[in-house]
Order: structure tokens, then sequence, then C-alpha cells
């Protein structure tokens, strides 16, 4: 149970923090493999996870138990370099790793807003709640495709809500996304937010002060008590 925030680890550099976020992934995954015979981990696109990306690839830890889906996605074709799918299948998905199962978001549905149910009704066959969660904190305080001033983020920062994914809008381009909702965020056993740099750390400090969870969307994982949250980060 998450009681008052999330737990703070800090590191020297981005090096230890990849290092020690490998570390717990891997006890996390192998802790569920011997206790249910699989693992699911959920994973954030963008440039941010790749050293972690490039340690666990070469770790062998009974990848074939495990499944792999994201957090968001871009509505883009997976061939687009902005797709978060090439970017798991690029840099995690292989080496010992390549054994893994893996479901993406983007299907063949004309919209995000289309395609929402059957990329949820995918997702929604790992085994859950989801083992390890791990996101990542924008500049604008936004997490997985969740961000300030996107339409209907109200519903989908409802922890009470059914779990699902929601089509919504990014302020740059590609704008069209499709995110895990917040009650969905939240069906895990261990969220791990991991982010470096000083103005990560000044939104950081910002998202634990009072405020509106719509204007800081991360403000919902830190805020709830349902699961319990780590806060990686490194200057």
């Amino acid at each position: 149970m998450n009681q008052s925030g999330p737990t703070l680890q800090r590191f020297a550099d981005p090096e230890r923090l990849a290092d020690a976020l490998s570390e717990r992934l891997v006890l996390g995954l192998r802790a569920a493999i011997a206790a249910r015979g699989t693992a699911s981990l959920i994973v954030s696109g963008g440039k941010t996870p790749l050293p972690l990306f490039e340690r666990l690839a070469v770790t062998d830890l009974g990848w074939r138990q495990v499944k792999i889906a994201l957090a968001d996605e871009r509505w883009v074709a997976l061939e687009d370099e902005g797709s978060n799918e090439r970017f798991v299948r690029e840099h995690l998905l292989h080496g010992h790793a390549a054994a893994a199962s893996f479901v993406g978001l983007k299907n063949d549905a004309p919209s995000a807003a289309r395609g929402a149910v059957a990329a949820w009704r995918a997702v929604a066959k790992l085994a859950r709640p989801f083992d390890v969660m791990l996101l990542g904190m924008g500049d604008d305080g936004h997490t997985a495709s969740l961000f300030p001033d996107s339409p209907n983020l109200s519903k989908a920062l409802d922890p009470d809500a059914a779990p699902g994914c929601v089509a919504t809008r990014s302020p740059v381009a590609p704008q069209e996304r499709i995110t895990l909702n917040c009650a969905a965020l939240l069906d895990a056993r261990d969220i791990i937010v991991s982010s470096t740099g000083e103005t990560k750390w000044r939104v950081y400090e910002e998202a634990l002060s009072e405020g509106p969870v719509e204007d800081m969307p991360i403000r919902a994982i830190f805020r709830q008590t349902r699961t319990p949250v780590a806060f990686f980060w490194a200057p």
C-alpha cells in the first residue's frame, strides 16, 4: 500500500539509475515467474528507457514466461520512427528478451478512438495485476499519454473507472495517441516512474505540491494509495 506518496530513489548519474532499475525489474519479474509461472511487464515509449532496455535484453531471466505491453502508443504505422512498438522491438526484444511475448496497442482501426476497445482487449489478456508498470514523466507533468488539456482527461484519470484504453491527443506531433487509463495503470503490483535531468526534478517537486491532477496527470499516480510507487531519478 502506498501511504505517503512515491518512494524516492536518487542516483548519481543515468547509468547507475539504469543499473538499479534493471535489477529491480529483473527481481520483480523473476519473483512473479516463481510465484505464478508467468510475469507481465508494461513499459513506456520514448528514448528514456533505452539504457534499461539494453540491460534487460542481455539478462537471462526466463523471458518465455514474460508478456510485455505498452502503457501508451502514438497512432502511427509500426514502421514509423515515432512508433513505441518499433522502439521496443528494436531495443528490448532481442538477445535473451527476444523470447518474451509482446502485445502492441496499435491496430488496424482508422483512429485511436475506434481502436481503443480492441487495444484493451489485447492487453487485458496479460496476467493482472500487472507485475511491473514502468512509466515516464514529461516536462508538463504527463505520464503515459495522459496529457494536460487532453479531451476527456478527467474521465481518463478517474481511478475508479473500468480499466481500459482511451484515445488522447498530444500537444506535439504526432498528436493522436492511445493510452492505458489511470485505472489500468494502477492495476499493478509495482509502479516505477523513471526520469533524468534537473528539469524533471523540478517537475517532480511540483507534482508533489497541491493542485488539480488535470494540471499534472502524474499526480494521479503519486497521490493514490492503491499501488506502491517508486520515483527513480538521476541528474
